[in-house]
Parts: structure tokens; sequence; C-alpha cells
């Protein structure tokens, strides 16, 4: 598991440090919460429903910032969202996210812990004990462990509840009018916004209670589209518990220097489980972002310090290479650990920089005996997405075969063109591979 270094940050409060590190983006009290991080060891929760089966590159932002609470004294509650994923969240959508099974969710939720646990030391024996009712205090079966999360599942406490008990005591206390002005409504409204969407701002706000009620549990953290739910649970806790000392806060999503979000490729989204995204493509996307986006990433996505951080990103001219392969190197390591980062590298240098054909990103197809036509090829290999595509690249001239550009479209390899057995194609200037037989 990755630790923190020591010399992350010369702040010995983590709200100075989330600052400094360009995360923060909202708050509910600034310093309310700052004075609070700094004079007390709380528990703290960020929510993640478990809408697939694998966490990817925006959940890792999230990812971050527990190990940063952890790393300076605080608990991490994860929260698995098994019950809200069964509705889904409306915020930052323009479309009804798709129905899972119960049966499905539980295995996404399952899958999550498990990568949880390579960023995240668990006290494993800890348990949340749920209340009767719908304001029935619960509680814990032990304090946690210091400097360990827990995890708790959100349908531990929502799949019984009862619904007309909930309305009453749960959704008397929202305006629809406050609702109806919130962020994560206003975009869907023209579309149409059902009324099973509407009610996840009173489950989300609910958990936040449940979680302060019974276990203490003080901020809830969130993406900045969560804005308007955070708000919701920390005024519903006020309310029903009579305390002031419950806080939200958000955080900036990464986006790009033209306000995209990261972590979209070709393949689809980033994600954090080899089987998902090869280690090769997690590494090349961080040493191919922009040049303007390098201070940003390495900012927030690795742990340097911070004077290592400003000096990478001012390098002048191509030397900022060295600073993308710095990046991609870091976040690499952080996800899937020392030698697998350091075999992407070596494979990414091989690729671009002349180093050795046997770390070249490689695959081994099954050749026939009457060849294969180089578009049906490229296809099969993932180069391109289909074989219009495929023709369009060679007929543009993106296409080399063993540094030669590819002129033919109709071009048929045979055994004899692997000579030792392999071929290297390149489309564009980023996708190379060796071909193997």
């Amino acid at each position: 598991m990755f630790k923190i270094p020591d010399n992350v940050s010369k702040y010995d409060n983590v709200y100075d440090v989330l600052k400094e590190r360009g995360f923060i983006e909202q708050t509910t009290d600034d310093e309310g919460i700052r004075e609070l991080l700094g004079k007390e060891k709380i528990k703290f929760y960020i929510g993640f429903d478990a809408t697939a089966d694998c966490l990817h590159v925006g959940h890792f932002m999230q990812v971050i910032i527990m190990m940063y609470m952890q790393k300076y004294g605080h608990t991490p509650v994860v929260l698995i969202g098994g019950g809200t994923t069964m509705i889904g969240d409306p915020s930052g959508r323009s479309d009804m996210r798709t129905m899972m099974t119960p049966e499905t969710i539980q295995e996404n939720c399952n899958k999550f812990k498990q990568l949880f646990d390579n960023f995240l030391e668990f006290d494993e024996e800890w348990k949340h004990i749920k209340g009767e009712g719908v304001l029935g205090k619960g509680g814990q079966n032990k304090v946690p462990e210091p400097g360990k999360a827990i995890c708790v599942n959100n349908a531990d406490w929502l799949l019984n509840v009862n619904y007309l008990e909930f309305m009453r005591d749960i959704g008397s206390k929202f305006s629809v009018n406050d609702m109806l002005r919130a962020e994560c409504f206003k975009q869907r409204m023209e579309k149409g916004l059902s009324f099973l969407e509407f009610n996840y701002m009173l489950l989300q706000s609910y958990d936040f209670y449940c979680l302060a009620r019974d276990i203490d549990c003080k901020i809830q953290f969130g993406g900045n589209d969560q804005w308007s739910n955070i708000l919701g649970g920390r005024d519903l806790s006020r309310r029903l518990l009579g305390k002031d000392t419950y806080y939200g806060m958000t955080f900036a999503l990464l986006t790009n220097s033209e306000g995209k979000k990261m972590g979209k490729t070709q393949k689809g989204a980033l994600w954090l489980r080899e089987d998902k995204c090869s280690v090769y493509d997690f590494y090349q996307y961080w040493r191919n972002v922009e040049d303007a986006d390098v201070e940003k990433c390495l900012r927030m996505l690795t742990f340097l310090p911070m004077e290592e951080v400003k000096r990478l990103a001012s390098l002048p001219g191509e030397e900022i290479n060295h600073a993308k392969e710095v990046l991609a190197y870091e976040v690499t390591r952080l996800v899937h650990g020392d030698e697998k980062a350091l075999k992407a590298q070596e494979m990414a240098r091989a690729a671009f920089g002349g180093g050795s054909v046997e770390n070249m990103p490689s695959k081994k197809i099954e050749m026939p005996a009457e060849g294969i036509g180089i578009v049906n090829l490229i296809k099969q290999l993932g180069m391109v997405p289909s074989n219009g595509e495929g023709f369009r690249t060679i007929e543009q001239g993106g296409l080399t075969l063993n540094d030669e550009k590819v002129t033919n479209t109709k071009l048929v390899l045979t055994k004899d063109d692997f000579k030792d057995g392999y071929i290297i194609l390149k489309k564009g200037k980023k996708n190379i591979l060796k071909v193997e037989i």
C-alpha cells in the first residue's frame, strides 16, 4: 500500500495541505472547518455510488483526498452507495441512469471495496450498527483503530426503510422550492426529471444524518457537482440533531485547461483496474497530457513536494516532456505499483525513444494461413474502432509498418512479413505496437 511521504507539505493542518494542492472548491465554513481539522481528529465521509464494476480516474481524486486525510490522522468513512445506486444521482447528468439489478449493484460494491483496499488501510473489524426505524439511533461495535479507515454501505439503512415513515420524518424537512433551485436539478428540468431521481437528494442527506447521529461523522466531502446534496445533508443533520458542528466541502473536478473532464480515452473511461485499462495505456494517458495541464496533474495526482511540482511544471520547451514522464510514472505507481509503472515507462521509452524492441507494448495474434488484411488487423488490435476508420487512417497517411508508410488499403500480410516473428505498427504519433505471431 502506497504511503504518502512526510515531506509532501510544509503544513501541519490537512486543510492547508488540500488548499495548497488546489483541491478545495467550496466549503460551508472555511474557518470553522480549518479550525476543526486543526484541533480534532474527526470522521468524514465521501460517497461512491456503485454504477460500474470499477473505480475510474474521476473517483481517484476523492481517493487521494481520503489518503491525505488519513495521513494527517483523520478517519475516512468510505460510503459505498448500495442503496442510492438503486435510484441514481441526477447531478451532472442530462439523462436518467439505467436501472441496475440488486445483484449487479452488490457485485459492484464488492469490487469497489477491493480497490479501496489498495489505497487505504481499513479497520476490518469495525462495523456500523443500524438503528430501528428512520430516526432510531444506531452506533458502532467499536471505536475505529487510530489512523485506519472504515467502510459503510448505505443499503444497510436505506433498503428496508419504511417509505411513509421516511417521508414524514425526513421529507417534511425539505422545501420543494429550494430543491428545484439546486444545480443538480436545474439542468434536468427541461428534458424531464423523474420523481424517482427527485428523491435522491433526500436519501443522500439522510446518509449524512445517519453517520452524524450514529458515529459522530462531522463532514461530508464530494465533487463540486455534489454541492446541493451536501448542503441538504448538512442542514438536515443540524436540524434533527440540534448541533451546528456539521460541515461540507467540495473539490474541483479534474478538468483540463479547456474546462473538459479528464480521464476519457478513445477506449472509454480511464479505469483503475488493469483488466479494464492496461497499465501501459494508463501510463500513456498521463504521458500525453497537454503542456498546460502538467502542473495541475502533478499537484493533484502525485505526492511530490510542491517545490518539485513547481520546478517540473516550469521546465522550458521540450524539457516539459521530462515532467510528463515523471507525472505518468508517479500516477501509475500509485495505482499499479512500482514494478508495473517502471515496466510501462520502459515500454513507452522503447516505443517512442528508440529503446529496445523487447520492451515495446506488444500483442500476439493467430495468423491465418491465407494471411490477414491490414485494415482487419489494426481493427483486431484495437488501433482503430472500425474498418471505416482503418481505411481513412491509411488514406490519410496515418499508418506505418516497420517505419514505412502504408498506402495500400488492400494490403494482405502473411507470415513472411513478420521478420524475426514480429512487425512494428504505428498509428499517428502516439499509438505504436509490436505485433507478434
